[in-house]
């Protein structure tokens, strides 16, 4: 199995994404700020587009821990990759800070969005 780790951020503001290639899959975990933890787990499968023009697209299914808002995160990182990779993507995700502020969450965003793009170049030329 293949495993690539990255971080971007410093403090409260890092995020770290560890992926194993399982085969064909891939298994993401995204955590970080205060209190890295499970906060939701999306699977993606990957399927051809209905829109008839041979794109990608993928099929999603979501659990959130209760009281936790990493759903969507989780939810949308799945469906771009799997349909991006073609292969089926999990992906779990869990970010904490404490006293969370608005310039906070626009930092962490920016980081996950980073996170994103080095793991997609990373494993461009190895996922066809």
């Amino acid at each position: 199995m293949k495993k690539i780790s990255l971080k971007v951020g410093e403090g409260k503001h890092h995020v770290c994404l560890h992926t194993v290639f399982c085969g064909k899959d891939a298994i993401l975990s995204i955590a970080g700020g205060d209190v890295p933890h499970i906060g939701a787990v999306a699977v993606a499968v990957p399927r051809k587009s209905l829109t008839g023009d041979g794109s990608h697209s993928a099929s999603v299914s979501v659990i959130c821990i209760a009281g936790h808002k990493e759903d969507e995160l989780a939810r949308s990182i799945a469906l771009r990759l799997s349909a991006l990779w073609f292969c089926n993507v999990t992906v779990s995700a869990g970010i904490h800070i404490n006293d969370v502020e608005k310039e906070d969450i626009v930092i962490l965003r920016k980081n996950i969005e980073e996170l994103v793009e080095n793991i997609i170049d990373k494993v461009k030329d190895e996922m066809h």
